[in-house]
């Protein structure tokens, strides 16, 4: 149905995020990034845009809600093993993330975090032949 997904997140510092994000392993699609946006790749057409809160402000008329406290998404990205989650969360957290909630089930292992914005990112891997 959709051929490519843009998900755009409000940043107080699209540098800081930059930087943040590509010590994840993040590669940036500069075709769609700016001094304003950066444009992390996270699958085959699967992208999070970080856009500057004002450049944000500026393409909408409702309140941009401030990630920090209140959440207006948690976005879920699934790896290929447990070990994968830990080491992409316990990177994030160590470049400055906080450190959110960590569910093990049967078949899926996931944690989470919020970055330097506060949004929140779920990180998780599932084992469908389990389910």
């Amino acid at each position: 149905m959709h051929a490519m997904i843009f998900v755009h997140l409000p940043v107080a510092d699209v540098a800081r995020s930059r930087k943040f994000f590509a010590g994840l392993g993040y590669s940036c699609n500069e075709t769609f990034s700016s001094d304003n946006a950066v444009t992390l790749v996270l699958g085959e057409n699967q992208f999070a845009m970080l856009t500057q809160r004002d450049v944000f402000d500026s393409l909408h008329s409702a309140e941009t809600a401030d990630a920090s406290t209140t959440k207006e998404c948690v976005v879920c990205l699934s790896v290929d093993s447990r070990e994968c989650v830990d080491k992409l969360v316990d990177g994030a957290i160590a470049a400055g993330a906080t450190p959110g909630d960590t569910d093990d089930e049967d078949f899926m292992y996931g944690r989470s975090y919020h970055d330097l914005d506060g949004h929140s990112w779920q990180i998780f891997s599932m084992n469908v032949a389990a389910t």
